[in-house]
């Protein structure tokens, strides 16, 4: 907590913080090019945020793309807005309320969590699937290999499709698969009114990757889920999901 104070006491750092808040998912080119500070000066401070896990990076090819972090965010005002009035506490609030869902970009949504854990014990939690039932209510039917299918089945709904496939899989590190095919028994089964499922259904088919970094007794994940392109219907759902999701991961991980 009080790397998040200190990241969040100087003006460069916030003005930073700023610019991710107005769009995510910028390079370091980026971000220089719209602050009167040199590219070292940027690193640096960039540093710092990371350190305090208020920003998340994610290399996509050569390039490090740089995703605000709400979660310590969320930790100060779940700690300390109940203890304050609303008058005292509104920085703080103003500030939540800024960076509340701001991981989502126009085609990606970034979410980063540290849990109590193991690498082996979180790989678990990511591939078996009476694991993933527990805390997901999704089972998954495939070898973890990459190239090979993924079945999908979800509230009683079972989907299979050519292009659900594992992309990346390096145990206890990394992860990434293609997402599922959006079929109107997943719809029914889950709420999902028709003209949504038509918007879903015309989007590219999105992608998943969850990365592993122990350290200590932890393990930092970090998901990101690729949607392919701007302002696709998906992107709502799943920054509304996944947060979800990672939490009751959480809860189960660290209480077992």
């Amino acid at each position: 907590m009080d790397e998040v104070f200190k990241a969040l006491a100087d003006p460069s750092r916030r003005r930073l913080l700023d610019g991710l808040n107005a769009r995510n998912g910028q390079s370091l080119r980026d971000l220089c090019a719209g602050l009167d500070m040199t590219r070292q000066s940027v690193s640096k401070h960039l540093a710092v945020l990371e350190a305090a896990n208020l920003v998340t990076t994610v290399r996509r090819g050569r390039e490090k793309l740089h995703y605000l972090n709400a979660v310590p965010i969320n930790a100060i005002a779940d700690r300390w807005i109940s203890r304050y009035d609303r008058e005292r506490a509104r920085a703080l609030t103003d500030l939540k309320t800024a960076l509340e869902g701001a991981t989502v970009s126009d085609s990606a949504f970034v979410y980063t969590i540290w849990i109590e854990t193991t690498p082996e014990r979180l790989w678990e939690a990511l591939t078996d699937p009476a694991f993933t039932a527990r805390y997901w209510g999704v089972a998954f039917d495939t070898d973890w290999k990459p190239g090979s299918p993924i079945t999908w089945t979800e509230n009683g709904v079972t989907i299979s499709h050519p292009d659900q496939v594992v992309l990346e899989a390096e145990p206890y590190r990394r992860l990434a698969y293609t997402w599922h095919t959006f079929t109107p028994e997943w719809a029914e089964a889950n709420g999902v009114a028709d003209d949504m499922l038509a918007d879903l259904s015309s989007d590219p088919r999105s992608k998943v990757t969850f990365e592993l970094e122990p350290k200590d007794t932890s393990v930092k994940l970090t998901v990101l889920h690729d949607a392919g392109k701007p302002g696709t219907a998906l992107i709502g759902l799943v920054s509304q999901g996944w947060p979800q999701i990672m939490s009751a991961l959480k809860t189960l991980l660290e209480k077992e």
